[in-house]
């Protein structure tokens, strides 16, 4: 059989067919504008990392600079706004050092990873995006001075933004405090809210609810949807967790009834579908792509591959029958050949139903990649392809997929030469080389990937959690704007800004940063204006927008 894994190739990803752009200055004084029946004299912003201006996975003074809500303050000046100030990190190359990764399972630190790692930039050289050179001096124990209206944290939940403790310095070894709000917390026991309403805001904005569902879709849905039970009894819940919706709605009322208790007005934002993040739609699962004579051959290992697993089956049936019946008494080797006949025979008829499932046909051209899935009475073996709606997350390895068989199969010389016994002669395969080919076949991990089950999780969540949304946001009669509806318009049709079409698309489409979740700064000024005129639809007032096509896409290295 050939060893054709060398040859299968993935799709050419919108990273590698892009046209990148260069930085632009952006400047301007706006002219005079109206409040209408808002006031923006104290404009205090609450949420996550889009709040806060993390881009290319990472949280940097550019990005920060340009965060949605820094855009909107600017505008809010011409109509009473005061200054907006904003938790800066250190420098650009964003994240912080030292800090590992942790098991999820054990809570135990994961060698040579970075949990916060620096930020992306574009090598305009290999098209692709690569990690800045450079190690980041922001230190999350030096604390800066507030207050400051910029309250977004990246990676916040719904109920961080209420928890007591969750800036206190003394929490970072143990995984109970943010790195990110231990920075500019006021102090140890505070809580992002009790910070906001310090400052006795007139007006906010709120966007929270993306990581109550994206952490579980980011972790290739790892985490469990939480019951009722599990959020009274693991509070805070798991990071890679859905978050109940009933413990969400506690949350997030609690956080408005706060912020409206001395007539704030305001503005809400609800949750994406991950859908139409390229995170989740940039690696398409049918990238094994096969020309005619490598089809055949993937299409013959798996044929080989359950003969393999049959005959695994008809071994371990024959030695218990012929186990039993020695313990039984019986030693006539005529009678013992028969049950070993008999036994073969019925192995074979139990197993070949159930094992055919794995003899996977190929054909040439696009191919979608296995995937591994749990082990059942109807599939031992805990395999199959994957369908059509499923996703790959952008982080899974793609060198992997290219050229390590990940995703399909690993052929080395070994495996080669038992497939060439199984042709010739199949009876001389031993256990040890059986297995060689069992081994062979690498799917897609479950971390890698979000199947049919964690994807609908993740929509009846993402659903739940919206309704909550706009409910409070009519109960307190507050602007809401609906991103969910406008990313869906950016991840199909697109949006026309200024004769310039904007998609979802990562780097080309000019929306997203290369991390593929977070905003580019073009991206951050389209919401904006959109959130703007949201306001002035809301509250009469007369915001301008920002010039959004100056503003960069893609930042080189």
């Amino acid at each position: 059989m050939k060893n054709y894994i060398k040859y299968i190739s993935i799709f050419s990803l919108a990273l590698v067919a892009c046209e990148p752009e260069f930085d632009n200055e952006v400047s301007g004084t706006p002219a005079p504008q109206s409040s209408g029946e808002a006031d923006f004299s104290t404009y205090v912003a609450l949420g996550n990392s889009l709040t806060a201006g993390v881009a290319d996975q990472t949280l940097y003074i550019d990005g920060q600079q340009v965060a949605f809500p820094v855009l909107m303050a600017e505008q809010m000046k011409a109509a009473g706004g005061g200054e907006f100030t904003v938790p800066f990190m250190a420098d650009n190359i964003g994240g912080f050092p030292g800090i590992p990764e942790t098991d999820p399972e054990t809570g135990d630190p994961i060698p040579n990873t970075l949990r916060f790692p620096p930020r992306l930039v574009f090598n305009a050289s290999t098209r692709l995006p690569e990690l800045i050179e450079g190690v980041s001096t922001t230190n999350p124990t030096t604390i800066l001075d507030g207050p400051f209206n910029n309250m977004g944290v990246p990676g916040a939940k719904s109920f961080h933004l209420g928890f007591s403790g969750y800036g206190n310095v003394a929490g970072l070894s143990m995984g109970t405090s943010n790195p990110f709000f231990v920075r500019f917390a006021s102090e140890a026991t505070t809580s992002v809210l009790a910070d906001a309403l310090a400052q006795q805001p007139t007006f906010f904005s709120l966007w929270i609810g993306g990581n109550d569902v994206l952490s579980y879709a980011t972790s290739g849905g790892i985490g469990k949807v939480q019951s009722n039970e599990d959020a009274m009894a693991e509070i805070p819940p798991g990071q890679d967790d859905i978050t109940n919706p009933g413990f969400f709605n506690d949350a997030f009322n609690g956080i408005v009834d706060n912020l409206t208790t001395n007539g704030a007005k305001g503005l809400v934002i609800n949750v994406p579908d991950v859908k139409s993040l390229p995170f989740f739609t940039t690696v398409p699962n049918n990238a094994l792509v096969l020309d005619a004579e490598q089809a055949a051959s993937l299409t013959g290992f798996f044929r080989a591959y359950v003969g393999v697993l049959t005959q695994g089956a008809v071994v371990q049936a024959v030695t218990q029958a012929i186990t039993q019946a020695q313990t039984n008494g019986v030693t006539d080797p005529a009678a013992l050949a028969q049950i070993q006949a008999q036994a073969t025979e019925a192995a074979i008829a139990q197993a070949s139903p159930v094992l055919s499932q794995y003899a996977f046909t190929f054909t040439p051209g696009p191919n979608r990649f296995l995937i591994k899935t749990d082990e059942t009475l109807t599939n031992p073996i805990g395999l199959r392809q994957m369908t059509e709606s499923e996703l790959l997350l952008l982080s899974i390895d793609q060198t992997a997929l290219r050229t390590q068989g990940y995703g399909s199969v690993a052929i080395t010389p070994e495996v080669l030469a038992v497939l060439g016994k199984l042709q010739t002669a199949p009876e001389t395969v031993t256990l040890d080389e059986g297995n060689l080919v069992v081994n062979a076949v690498r799917p897609i991990e479950d971390k890698d990937a979000l199947d049919d089950n964690e994807i609908s999780n993740i929509a009846t969540a993402t659903q739940a959690i919206n309704a909550i949304i706009k409910t409070k946001a009519e109960e307190k009669d507050l602007a809401f704007y609906d991103a969910n509806a406008r990313l869906n318009v950016l991840s199909t049709t697109g949006v026309n800004v200024n004769g310039s079409v904007i998609t979802s698309t990562l780097v080309r489409g000019g929306f997203f940063s290369l991390d593929g979740v977070h905003l580019s700064p073009r991206g951050n000024a389209v919401i904006a204006n959109e959130m703007m005129e949201t306001i002035n639809a809301k509250y009469g007032s007369t915001l301008q927008p920002v010039a959004s096509g100056t503003f960069p896409t893609v930042r080189l290295k």
